[in-house]
């Protein structure tokens, strides 16, 4: 999609944004709350459903329009956090789904009757070793038994629907690591209370991040997503969309940082003089800026990559890592511009600051993206 069709796109989301100021984030912040409305403006404006094909109900967009959307609500001010699963969490639904699938629920997906944005794989065991989980669906007639525990699941207390990655064959019984597990589209309406519990964990930032125990949930086994054993390939698909919209995200975060700490050192005079008269404080706000314009170029590279369907992992990984760094570095940089006005809440500089470095953890750590780039890209041996 070229930029200038974006454009009416990108004024919807900024006029959106605009009625969700930083008191209303404070707000939730402070109370660790849902942005239910912000989730219901956006759902409302059609911007959740512009992966999902036409002919089910969405926009029939491509990632290059699903990052921009995501950039520009950080870029905003706002936190796409609550929703941005929602855009490609569905993708295993809608490439590895069976018809009946994607007609029941990408509908109902596009239009907010039903929220998808639960992502069901890391374990307290296994952290990012994602072959190494050991929550179980055993088959059982027409019905799958799920037992097992997951941690830093997002979002479960507010979706109805979760992806679910799962055992279905001992890792001990297959030719390989990546073999034996399984995707399915967990109704968690049903599954609260008849097997599934969530337990809500507290973090330095309102992320609605929790923790799922399994004990004998039954499922149908009409649940399952493709066939099974095949999971990990499945969620493998989905991996690179979500490091290239997370980038999109640390990019907005770096624009919001970098206009953010501009404006204030234009605005703040010590000494007789705008602060930012000095090349002190001119060169580190330049110096981020060029990183967030870097990194932006690499995102919507990867992006382009995988919306072509060529191979993009390298440039995914890169997007991400990239983003990731300059955004970090963007909100130092605004800490330091505002000195003690960076801590004061009602600056937003301190919410933003914790927030977006989450990102060099999630959804996947610096290292391994290093270690992936080193193997797999320039040929050195496996390290791990």
């Amino acid at each position: 999609m070229r930029d200038e069709d974006l454009q009416p796109i990108l004024e919807t989301v900024r006029r959106l944004c605009a009625e969700f100021p930083g008191g209303y984030w404070r707000a939730r912040d402070r109370e660790r709350t849902y942005p239910t409305e912000f989730v219901q403006a956006l759902t409302k404006a059609g911007l959740l459903g512009v992966l999902i094909p036409e002919t089910y109900g969405g926009s029939g967009l491509g990632l290059s329009a699903a990052a921009a959307i995501l950039e520009e609500i950080h870029a905003s001010g706002c936190n796409a956090a609550a929703v941005h699963a929602q855009m490609y969490t569905m993708g295993t639904v809608l490439r590895h789904g069976s018809e009946a699938q994607k007609s029941q629920w990408l509908p109902k997906i596009a239009t907010g009757e039903v929220r998808l944005q639960a992502f069901g794989v890391t374990e307290p065991g296994a952290g990012t070793d994602t072959t190494a989980i050991t929550t179980t669906a055993t088959r059982t007639g027409d019905t799958y038994l799920i037992n097992g525990q997951k941690v830093w699941i997002s979002r479960a207390e507010h979706s109805d629907l979760m992806v679910l990655l799962a055992r279905t064959t001992p890792r001990e019984e297959t030719a390989k690591k990546t073999e034996g597990l399984s995707v399915f589209l967990l109704d968690m309406r049903e599954a609260v209370g008849r097997g599934l519990t969530i337990k809500p964990i507290r973090t330095m930032f309102n992320h609605a991040t929790t923790e799922l125990f399994f004990d004998d949930l039954e499922i149908p086994a009409s649940s399952l997503i493709g066939e099974e054993g095949k999971g990990f390939r499945y969620i493998l698909d989905g991996m690179n969309a979500e490091r290239i919209l997370i980038a999109a995200e640390c990019i907005g975060d770096g624009r919001w940082f970098v206009d953010k700490a501009r404006d204030y050192a234009t605005s703040r005079v010590v000494f007789g003089r705008p602060i930012g008269q000095n090349q002190g404080v001119q060169f580190p706000i330049a110096r981020a800026y060029a990183q967030v314009r870097a990194a932006r170029l690499m995102t919507y590279e990867a992006a382009a990559r995988y919306e072509a369907g060529e191979p993009a992992g390298e440039e995914a990984n890169m997007a991400k890592l990239l983003a990731s760094e300059a955004s970090w570095a963007a909100a130092d940089m605004c800490i330091q511009t505002h000195g003690g006005f960076g801590f004061a809440e009602e600056y937003d500089v301190e919410r933003k600051f914790r927030e977006t470095r989450l990102y060099q953890v999630a959804p996947i750590s610096t290292n391994l993206i290093l270690a992936y780039l080193a193997e797999h890209v320039l040929g050195l041996p496996r390290s791990y």
